[in-house]
């Protein structure tokens, strides 16, 4: 997979329907990584946001947003207290649309707490027994009185109710991935632990922004390419504060400012209010790991486990992350090379096949490939954009996707580069989306300078000669105009539980080992194959002992391997 996040999903952007006077987006799902899986998510690929809907195109794959790197002092953040006691949520009983409501009034405001009306949830593909509601949440945390968002919830009841231990709430990646779907589609493989629990998710704030970003939004403020000089850079801050500006005088919902893992943090506490629980378990995957840190700084006496899968530790600040995943990207790398070398099938079998891709690079660089997509009309393609989001971690079945790689290589060597045309300029409008963007420029996703982006840049080429470049995930967080609320610092870990990890070995492990390593006694899992957010893939080996820690809070081995399955 591409980065870990990255690791697995290449998420493509689905239209949704759109209101008369503003677009409903949908995001896929997040593919998470930033780099190159499919850019990982953000990963190259599901670190990376959902896409707005109206974003359509072959190839053209929703990248959750990479991590981003570490506040630098130039940004001299301010972070929030968390409100003294959030008052508890307005939960209503049928779901309906996303909404966004003025301040409420004293028998519906947030103030008003009561239990969730669950009722059979209505649609496609709803697992049987499953329950919807509504609760209702604060825009702003800091103004409990002030105007309201409709959070859908669902939940799968426990099926042993007399040994019921509690519920587990399911934290989605993207961000902007919608947790009711993450639960529709692993409802089969977490039988056993809906024995004991009851299985909650729900679609965080961010999917009510996509639902309603303005159109200004998702136009990109610049056509993305690494700043060769501090004058490029500057100009890239400026066409970005003017998009994000834009965008923000547009949004009618609030929202644009209040989209950071804090404000996440703190709705995920008012469900558990609304759930009655004094404590939940949670299981994290992908992007969703930043607001699970967020969650454990905020209440971490109100955590009684929680199940990290794939999932990026922003604490250390997301170009940390993208750098340390270089590691692993490049020893997937060198095993493409050696199955090339092995595969008469390669297009590039008999030569230097690593070589060939530096040289394709170096050359880009110097001069670009043009490029006409169906989907986005004329580009250019530099080395750049292919050492970001070029190489396809996952060979994909019968290694179908390294077999188009070699043949784009080729292909790309003679001038021809449609074989990555429509997946590059689209992740790279994606990621100059200010609505998209707005998702994460808040928990420290940008670069806080030149100099600091050629930093990053330095390290990143020194940890990965095949695919270290500066992070792109981080370019279109310059310009932010707002304080960077959650930025990266040590998570205080005392009263904290033992966690669970798991991760692929080909990606994200990585990034949720140095998550688990914060807190003492946690363990993480390594699974020995391409992958990212394992669960959500209906890995076996992985659900096993995610369910036996859940349960039983009790955790495998250090050093415990999951075979590729």
């Amino acid at each position: 997979m591409s980065t870990t996040c990255a690791q697995g999903m290449r998420g493509a952007v689905r239209d949704r329907r759109r209101s008369e006077e503003e677009p409903m987006l949908d995001v896929s799902r997040s593919l998470v990584t930033g780099l190159t899986m499919a850019a990982l998510a953000g990963i190259t690929g599901t670190a990376g946001p959902v896409a707005p809907a109206g974003v359509t195109g072959a190839g053209v794959a929703t990248v959750s947003p990479a991590v981003s790197p570490a506040v630098s002092p130039a940004v001299s953040p301010a972070v929030s207290a968390a409100p003294a006691a959030p008052t508890a949520p307005t939960v209503s009983a049928a779901p309906t649309a996303s909404t966004v409501s003025a301040a409420p009034t004293a028998s519906t405001g947030v103030a008003g707490a009561g239990r969730p009306g669950w009722r059979a949830c209505a649609g496609q593909d709803v697992p049987a027994g499953m329950e919807c509601a509504t609760v209702e949440v604060p825009v702003d945390w800091a103004r409990p009185e002030g105007p309201t968002i409709s959070l859908q919830t669902a939940r799968l009841p426990a099926t042993e109710p007399a040994r019921r231990i509690g519920s587990v709430l399911g934290v989605p990646g993207g961000p902007g991935a919608r947790g009711i779907d993450d639960l529709k589609r692993v409802a089969g493989d977490l039988t056993e632990l809906r024995r004991r629990f009851d299985i909650v998710a729900y679609d965080p704030r961010t999917t009510v922004w996509l639902e309603r970003m303005p159109a200004a939004c998702q136009e990109p403020a610049v056509t993305l390419s690494e700043p060769r000089d501090r004058g490029e850079y500057d100009a890239l801050a400026a066409a970005m504060a003017k998009g994000f500006t834009t965008c923000r005088t547009a949004d009618r919902t609030g929202l644009f400012a209040h989209l950071d893992s804090l404000s996440v943090a703190r709705d995920m506490d008012a469900l558990r209010e609304a759930l009655g629980e004094e404590r939940l378990s949670f299981m994290a995957n992908s992007y969703g790991g930043v607001a699970s840190a967020a969650y454990a700084r905020l209440f971490p006496r109100r955590i009684r486990a929680v199940y990290l899968d794939g999932v990026i530790n922003q604490t250390r600040g997301f170009f940390d992350q993208m750098t340390m995943w270089l590691r692993p990207a490049e020893r997937v790398f060198a095993g493409f090379t050696r199955w090339c070398a092995a595969t008469p099938a390669c297009a590039l079998h008999g030569q230097d096949a690593g070589a060939l891709w530096r040289e394709l690079t170096a050359d880009a660089d110097r001069e670009p490939i043009a490029v006409t997509t169906a989907g986005f009309g004329k580009a250019e393609l530099t080395g750049w954009h292919l050492r970001s989001l070029g190489f396809p971690p996952d060979p994909g079945p019968g290694h179908s996707g390294w077999l188009a790689f070699a043949d784009a290589v080729k292909r790309a060597r003679g001038g021809d580069g449609s074989g990555f045309a429509e997946m590059i300029v689209g992740n790279m409008r994606v990621w100059a989306m200010p609505g998209v963007l707005a998702m994460t420029c808040a928990d420290g996703r940008g670069y806080s300078g030149y100099a600091h982006m050629r930093q990053v840049g330095r390290q990143a080429r020194k940890a990965g000669p095949n695919l270290g470049t500066v992070f792109f995930s981080g370019l279109g967080c310059t310009g932010w105009p707002l304080p960077v609320t959650n930025p990266a610092r040590p998570l205080p870990v005392r009263g904290l539980p033992p966690m669970l990890g798991a991760g692929s070995v080909w990606g994200d492990q990585v990034w949720t080992e140095s998550f688990t390593a914060m807190i003492p006694g946690s363990v993480t899992v390594a699974y020995d194959g391409p992958g990212h957010a394992l669960y959500l893939m209906g890995k076996k080996c992985p659900i096993r002992y995610a369910t036996a820690y859940l349960i039983d809070l009790t955790l495998p081995a250090p050093g415990t391997v999951c075979p590729a399955e």
